[in-house]
């Protein structure tokens, strides 16, 4: 079993689909957790401390250690006391999940930079706010873990939604130079790209035959992600720098890929007309794959489950689904 005994876990956006999953799984493991949430909408209004609170009592009274942080990761004052937390109440500091996180879906023409700074803040400016002061405690202590909560909206693209998918890309930018950097100081970093049914799926899709009848919409139990992220935050993870996918009991490593491309002879000096015609070997992936969508990424699963995405005869569009 992989044990978390005597190791502090921050979870943030705990109160409430995956992250409450995450940090019951690493309580169980024997983990003391700081949950952390603001109790907020989906959109990232209001505040309600209980939602956190609920998440403490369903842990203490399982017979583990938690306590709740309502502060939020939007600000480097709200990042630091979600540490002050785990230091205060625990002495250390040893994993962090970094899950806290707004949705709403807006058509790119239509975004305002309230919109676009509001999404940024809370997901990529809340991920550093967050790690910069775990990081520290972690090279004192010459160990850590951090697992950012990414999104395949990013990395493959998402109608709808380009403030939340470069939010979420971007954190993958942050915990690739984490990695880099804490590797001397045994700190480990990856990220997960989840799907999982949550609010952010029922809030936003709607359409109730849709999420009752989709075979899809079953096979995302928000309880399949749980083992990747809790691998990926326990000691038995030696490896870093790297992203995975979790999607209705799929799990696959997510990686940008190169290829040999086009090499110009030496001395010459191409034109663009040249790119052009080598424009084959410049742009070929061989064996890899290089979805263009996050659509891609999930029918390719449904096809090797033998699944339908959506319901026979159903009168809608089907819609990405939300990581």
């Amino acid at each position: 079993m992989i044990d978390y005994a005597g190791q502090v876990a921050v979870v943030t956006g705990a109160g409430r689909g995956l992250g409450r999953l995450y940090a019951l799984d690493l309580a169980r493991r024997g983990a003391s957790v700081i949950v952390n949430d603001v109790g907020g909408s989906m959109g990232g209004d209001g505040h309600d401390t209980s939602v956190a609170d609920r998440v403490v009592d369903e842990i203490c009274a399982a017979g583990g250690h938690a306590v709740a942080s309502h502060d939020s990761v939007a600000s480097a004052e709200g990042g630091q006391a979600i540490v002050d937390a785990a230091v205060q109440n625990f002495g250390r500091l040893d994993v962090v999940v970094s899950n806290a996180g707004i949705f709403n879906s807006i058509p790119f023409e239509q975004i305002s930079a309230p919109d676009w700074r509001q999404m940024l803040r809370v997901h990529l400016d809340g991920g550093f706010y967050l790690s910069q002061p775990a990081y520290k405690v972690m090279m004192k202590q010459s160990y850590g873990r951090f697992v950012f909560i990414s999104s395949s909206a990013g990395n493959f693209g998402q109608p709808m939604e380009a403030h939340y998918a470069a939010a979420k890309t971007g954190l993958v930018g942050l915990s690739n130079v984490i990695a880099i950097e804490g590797a001397a100081h045994g700190i480990a970093s990856n990220t997960v790209l989840p799907t999982g049914f949550s609010r952010m799926v029922s809030e936003t899709v709607g359409d109730e035959k849709f999420l009752t009848e989709s075979g899809f919409m079953r096979a995302i139990q928000p309880d399949l992600v749980v083992p990747l992220v809790t691998f990926l935050a326990s000691r038995n993870c030696t490896f870093t720098h790297r992203n995975y996918s979790a999607c209705a009991g799929r799990y696959a490593r997510v990686f940008v890929g190169l290829g040999d491309g086009w090499l110009a002879e030496d001395g010459t000096h191409p034109t663009a007309e040249d790119i052009e015609s080598h424009l084959d070997d410049v742009s070929r992936t061989d064996a890899f794959t290089v979805p263009d969508s996050i659509v891609d990424e999930v029918l390719q699963v449904c096809e090797r489950r033998g699944i339908s995405a959506m319901p026979d005869n159903a009168d809608v569009a089907f819609p990405a689904s939300r990581s």
